[in-house]
Order: C-alpha cells, then structure tokens, then sequence
C-alpha cells in the first residue's frame, strides 16, 4: 500500500513543480560526459528531461524512462523546445521490456534508492542486461542504514552485493540539499575478460 501511495504522489508531484526538479544537471554527470567519448545512453527516472538535454546536447543518443506519464510528457516538450531528439517512454525501471542496449551509459538520479527493496534485484538485472560489457551505471542515491524492506536508501551491505555485479569504480559521499547522507556511484560493467 506504502508503495502505492508513493507513486500517486510522484505523479501528482508532476502536475506541480516537483523539488527534486531543479532544472540543472549534477557536476558529477557533466563531469563523466567531459571524459567520456558520447555513446547511448539510458535516463533511467528522467523526470522532465533536464539530463536527456545534457546528454543529446553532448552528442549522446539517448533513451529515457520514467513511470509517470506527465513527467515523459513535460520531458517531451522540453526535448522540443530545445529542437534535440530522444527516445522517451513510460516505463517502471523494474521491466525494461522493449528497450535494449548496448547503452555505454545507465543514468540514474535517484530512482534506484526509491524502489522497494524486493524490487531492487529485477531493476539491477534490467541494468546488467542493456549495458554494454565495459559500460558505465552513474547512481546517485540517499544512504540509509535500515536494512528493512520498506525503507528507502541504500544501505552498506546492499552497495556491497551490487558491487558483487557490477564493479565499483568511485564512489562520492556527501549531503543533499536537505542534509540527508547520499553518494553518488560509478559502477562498471565487467567485461568478459574482466569476469
């Protein structure tokens, strides 16, 4: 029921202005986009479509995801105005059906640490398998040290079986705007002489 609600709330958040919408995109994305050649790229919670716009902008072909209609809408709007082009679609991050890889890059501005917990292995194997064997998944998310199933943020012993999976290039702890603890991750698909 939890989970419910807080997805009518995501979608009633995009008939305002969403807070987590700030219109600017993190330096730690213009900085991967700055010392890496432009490939595909996954959004995955693209929200309005701040980041697609880096990213095609930075000659990227890109797809983006987001399970509230309105925000892929606004997203497709925005795309327009700025007369760039991206492949944008409804989708739950959990069921990538009809998207496939290679992407050379998996954004994720905090939508992974919102997932249910029990969610979170599907999301991961949707990710494994649209990345491309060398690729990058760029994750922001909120930590938090309840390891329970309804809470959200990620935990150390999470972060340590992800990077079972895929391997942790660098990670950057810090504070949000609300002075809540977050890190942003680099992870790395293996490749097959790296397995």
């Amino acid at each position: 029921m939890q989970n419910v609600f807080r997805r009518l709330l995501f979608h009633y958040w995009y008939f305002r202005k969403p807070p987590w919408d700030t219109g600017i995109s993190p330096p730690e994305l213009l900085e991967f986009i700055q010392t890496h050649q432009p490939g595909r790229a996954l959004d995955v919670g693209c929200g309005t479509g701040t980041n697609l716009i880096t990213l095609a902008r930075a000659g990227w072909r890109v797809v983006g995801i987001d399970f509230a209609p309105r925000a892929v809408k606004l997203a497709k709007q925005k795309l327009k105005n700025a007369n760039l082009q991206a492949d944008l679609q409804v989708k739950d991050a959990t069921k990538l059906d009809g998207i496939s890889g290679p992407f050379d890059l998996v954004f994720d501005l905090g939508c992974f640490h919102g997932i249910s917990k029990p969610s979170r292995a599907k999301y991961l194997d949707q990710v494994e398998r649209v990345l491309a064997p060398g690729g990058f998944w760029l994750l922001y998310g909120f930590l938090n040290a309840d390891s329970g199933d309804s809470s959200t943020g990620l935990n150390e012993a999470e972060i340590s079986k992800i990077s079972s999976r895929v391997n942790l290039v660098s990670r950057q702890d810090g504070l949000d705007r609300r002075d809540r603890n977050s890190a942003w991750f680099l992870f790395q698909k293996k490749t097959a002489s790296s397995v």
